[in-house]
């Protein structure tokens, strides 16, 4: 059986459904979707800690789903300017998990992941799916992977 990590950009994949549809990404369509395609070994979404009702509700259904919920605390700067980035977690975290399964499926239009999807399928072998707002996907990212999957009316809620 196919064996799939599972990297959700939860902020870039928030706002690009919003600016782009107005409506929420369906997880547990999503999820529902990926189990018939094999078996799920690492599920991470990685999203800003903010401290609100809201968000915590949102974690913690993700955690129902069946996802692993990283967070990093969200830092407003003295110039007004804020910072919550999961980038390079993101990375690490792939680049290990590529090692051990035959799909990395990446949720996210950031195309600072192009080289990341280039190196796992290179060095790894593995088959790299992303799941991005097309309009809003870097094309960097979408040449990246094996598979882009665009977002559309049926991922929405």
């Amino acid at each position: 059986m196919n064996s799939i990590a599972i990297f959700v950009d939860v902020q870039n994949i928030y706002y690009t459904t919003r600016d782009t549809f107005g409506r929420q990404f369906n997880y547990r369509k999503f999820w529902k979707k990926l189990t018939t395609q094999g078996d799920i070994k690492i599920a991470n979404a990685y999203a800003i800690h903010r401290g609100d009702d809201g968000q915590q509700k949102f974690q913690d259904a993700l955690r129902h789903i069946g996802f692993n919920v990283k967070l990093k605390p969200y830092i407003q700067r003295s110039d007004g300017s804020a910072k919550g980035d999961w980038d390079v977690g993101i990375t690490i975290d792939i680049l290990e998990a590529a090692k051990d399964v035959d799909t990395v499926i990446l949720l996210s239009g950031d195309g600072d992941f192009d080289m990341l999807l280039n190196k796992i399928r290179k060095d790894y072998k593995v088959t790299a799916e992303v799941y991005g707002v097309a309009a809003l996907t870097a094309n960097s990212l979408i040449q990246a992977a094996s598979v882009f999957h665009a977002i559309d009316d049926d991922l929405l809620l």
